[in-house]
């Protein structure tokens, strides 16, 4: 489940054709992935339950066993769940593509759109003007808004709460007791993490703009990559890292938390006055940035990923478990930028392993984009 929802900026842009070859915005794009996993999670499910319910039929009829119709439920229950990693692992390399474009710069936030009927603005992306027209229309493609009229786009735009769409990614690791990230157990550049989430922000004085509470939920993924050959193995209440008797071409931790954000934010934008000097407008996200804050969650999910070779047979082995990891997880957090895009840490306070007897503590460092 949690690996269907990692992807969640995946797959819309797959559609486009070379004859709409017209650039689209990181956000739109985000928006038509979320929309596309939610289709796919759901027709598997529907599949899966169809199956289910035709296989209890057969038992009650008496034509299997109770015993036979498990077997059959657990076989099917595993291909569905093949199907959908199949389906999403073909995306992981359009992910990072994504990724990398909008870094790179070839993916712009505002494009408009030649098509003006009627006094009618496309828009593709956001936008931060407002002078549209008095009488003019603009349809807003990236946040699926239509606003009607620079006054009406003004208002709706300074609104005191507004929401965001979260994307953060970057370099992963553990900071344990006694040593240095150079002396890590762990790859520095193979270790990464992902955050997906919703975010709302507040300004906290009516009229003035500087501080806002930022809160929401999100789903966090911290992926760890040992070093020297090794994996981890649960030995009762201790998680100890072991050489393989084998050669590993990949050995990768994962754990997935949902986790709710809670942050103080500086946003330095300036405040506008309409033409007429007569009234004050309020934005966020189009200066500089600063947040700090943390983060308390539960852990959704925890699995272990082995790639290796016998007699030349190349093998995938996935192992599901909750490996001793701490059922919560809490910490502190910061972002500082520009706009939509910033520099992004974040520190869990409580030990991955519960029960170890060195704490090992989570760190993160990447890039965040609050989609507005």
């Amino acid at each position: 489940m949690q690996k269907i929802i990692l992807y969640t900026i995946i797959i819309a842009f797959s559609l486009v054709t070379k004859a709409f070859a017209q650039e689209k915005s990181f956000e739109k794009k985000a928006k038509e992935i979320a929309s596309n996993i939610e289709m796919i999670t759901i027709e598997e499910k529907n599949a899966l339950k169809k199956e289910v319910e035709a296989i209890d039929l057969q038992v009650k009829e008496g034509k299997i066993s109770a015993e036979k119709g498990q077997e059959l439920k657990l076989k099917i229950a595993e291909e569905r769940a093949k199907n959908i990693e199949t389906k999403v692992a073909i995306e992981e390399e359009k992910l990072a593509q994504l990724v990398k474009d909008k870094v790179d710069g070839r993916i712009t936030d505002t494009i408009e759109a030649s098509s003006r009927k009627g006094g009618t603005t496309i828009v593709i992306g956001s936008s931060s003007r407002d002078s549209i027209g008095q009488n003019k229309t603009e349809i807003n493609l990236g946040s699926m808004k239509i606003y009607k009229g620079e006054k009406d786009k003004a208002e709706r735009k300074s609104k005191r709460t507004t929401s965001q769409f979260v994307f953060a990614f970057g370099l992963n690791n553990v900071i344990t007791k006694d040593e240095n990230l150079k002396d890590s157990d762990f790859k520095v550049w193979g270790s990464h993490f992902y955050e997906l989430g919703i975010t709302y922000n507040s300004r906290i004085f009516k009229n003035h703009n500087l501080m806002h509470a930022k809160y929401g939920l999100s789903l966090m993924y911290n992926n760890l990559r040992p070093t020297d050959n090794r994996y981890f193995v649960a030995n009762g209440d201790q998680t100890d890292l072991v050489q393989s008797t084998v050669k590993l071409d990949e050995s990768r931790f994962r754990n997935v938390y949902l986790t709710a954000p809670i942050h103080l934010e500086f946003d330095f934008t300036p405040k506008k006055l309409s033409k007429d000097g007569t009234k004050t407008y309020f934005r966020t996200h189009e200066s500089v940035r600063l947040g700090i804050g943390g983060y308390a969650g539960v852990r959704v999910k925890s699995k272990q990923i082995l790639k290796y070779e016998i007699d030349d047979h190349k093998i995938k082995e996935r192992q599901k478990g909750d490996f001793n990891v701490s059922d919560f997880n809490y910490g502190l957090s910061a972002y500082v930028g520009y706009g939509q895009t910033s520099l992004y840490v974040k520190y869990d306070l409580n030990p991955m392993f519960k029960n170890n007897n060195i704490d090992q503590n989570n760190v993160s460092l990447g890039i965040r984009f609050d989609i507005n």
